[in-house]
């Protein structure tokens, strides 16, 4: 599986973006999508994820409310809404995917075997 993310750029404190992640080759029954992101000068840190079959969807405390995970099965893409964004929102954003991976690992990134190229978000204040 090969991932290709997108729509990163800056935006105003408030604004809204939406980033994607294609997803080329076959995915199984569990496949799930991540997104995953690194501030600068700090570790990468889990975001959200969803599971293509079914739509099972989950977030990081820091994002819920504001950031929307989806994804597009026919399209084999995800997508991640991000809405009231904030200047501590800034960070490279990194889609993962895993075929495996059980719920209780979906915020480590250890679980994910696919990773996209990361995708910079800039908030300005």
């Amino acid at each position: 599986v090969q991932l290709q993310a997108s729509g990163g750029g800056l935006v105003q404190t408030g604004g809204s973006l939406r980033i994607s992640c294609a997803a080329s080759g076959r995915t199984s029954s569990r496949f799930v999508m991540a997104w995953f992101r690194q501030i600068q000068g700090k570790e990468r840190e889990f975001v959200a994820a969803i599971m293509f079959n079914g739509g099972n969807t989950d977030y990081a405390r820091s994002v819920k409310g504001r950031f929307t995970i989806s994804r597009d099965n026919a399209r084999n893409t995800g997508y991640l809404q991000m809405d009231s964004l904030r200047p501590e929102d800034t960070a490279i954003y990194y889609c993962a995917a895993s075929q495996t991976v059980i719920h209780s690992n979906w915020a480590s990134q250890n679980a994910y075997a696919y990773w996209g190229q990361g995708t910079q978000v800039t908030v300005s204040s």
